[in-house]
């Protein structure tokens, strides 16, 4: 079968691969691949940066970000032939850690955890998978394309879970919220914000194209720069992994605010940073940062109801470009109107 593959370690290895038939050990939920989305890490595994394929592979199928068709299911896993789920990506490490081991496994403590598509596991980026039924999370049928997006939105549903968590240390009351980054993790936590009833001021470089319209439909401000801010936010959800713009956004946190890091950039961005100044503002406001990586699997269907609870114009204006897993590769080029790409595995 047809698969988005790569040979870790090496770059431009992409390509439309063929590979076997998913194995049972995978899983007993046998499922059609429908679409699997495109993101940075997906950009940096292609240039050869990081990644590693299953023990004794010598490739790796891609494709973290899933929606399938259920084909074949087991009595009493829930799933019935026909069912739309989202796989989740992390799996606990063997031992497994005190983390791993209470289903905390976005929290592993050795490292010895796997990731599907990313890390010494086969992704969602195939014609079929398999899948454990725990690590199934149900897509409901109105959601239909958009389930795409849940892997993505669970990655934003903790960041808030962890927002929420800091913010309990005290009285706890946001009202102004800055993201940094347009993107969709951007969009996505800009998206959460606006449903939670905060007031959403979104910063991205470019002020062209499809952003400053969806920014604006949640109600939300659209900025190029951050002197634009005319508050100060209670919450920064950053999504740019940029050193200034994290370093920058600190230094605006409200008494006791919070900032969530989301990103990391592909490329170094050296920067002379105050941190002196920095470390005064955090410590005399008792703001907060906090870094954020992967989901649990109750963030999962956190971000099934945040995508139910959406506009479907909205969504649908999130996924810009469809490409045919067939030239799956045009992906990894970003056209300059690009949000979200996704893969049609059935093309």
């Amino acid at each position: 079968m047809r698969a988005m593959t790569i040979v870790p370690g090496r770059a431009d290895s992409a390509a439309v691969g063929e590979v076997e038939e998913p194995p049972p050990s995978d899983g007993a939920v046998l499922v059609e691949g429908v679409l699997a989305g495109i993101c940075g890490t997906d950009v940096e595994l292609v240039s050869g940066g990081f990644g590693s394929g299953p023990p004794g592979s010598d490739r790796l199928v891609l494709g973290h970000e899933s929606l399938g068709q259920v084909i074949e299911a087991p009595p009493g896993s829930g799933l019935t032939p026909g069912d739309l789920v989202a796989g989740i990506v992390r799996r606990p490490d063997p031992e497994p850690c005190p983390a791993c081991a209470r289903g905390e496994w976005d929290f592993c403590r050795n490292g010895r955890y796997t990731e599907r598509g990313i890390k010494e596991a086969h992704g969602y980026g195939a014609e079929r998978w398999r899948i454990d039924p725990y690590f199934a999370v149900p897509v409901p049928p109105e959601l239909g394309r958009y389930g795409v997006l849940v892997e993505p939105a669970s990655i934003l549903a903790k960041a808030w879970d962890l927002v929420d968590q800091v913010g309990e240390r005290s009285w706890y009351a946001p009202e102004h919220v800055l993201v940094t980054g347009g993107g969709p993790i951007g969009l996505l936590a800009a998206l959460i914000a606006a449903q939670r009833g905060y007031t959403v001021h979104l910063l991205d470089r470019r002020d062209e194209g499809p952003k400053p319209k969806l920014v604006r439909a949640l109600g939300g401000e659209f900025i190029t720069d951050l002197g634009q801010l005319g508050v100060q936010p209670d919450v920064v959800i950053e999504a740019t992994g940029s050193g200034r713009v994290v370093a920058q956004s600190a230094q605006l946190l409200a008494p006791a605010g919070v900032m969530c890091l989301t990103g990391i950039s592909p490329s170094p961005d050296p920067i002379d940073v105050p941190m002196d100044a920095v470390n005064r503002h955090l410590v005399t406001r008792n703001a907060a940062l906090v870094g954020s990586v992967n989901a649990a699997k109750r963030h999962y269907a956190d971000a099934v109801g945040v995508l139910l609870a959406a506009d479907p114009a909205w969504l649908d204006q999130l996924i810009t470009r469809t490409v045919p897993l067939s030239d799956w590769t045009s992906a990894l080029t970003k056209e300059p109107d690009d949000i979200k790409v996704v893969v049609d595995l059935r093309a």
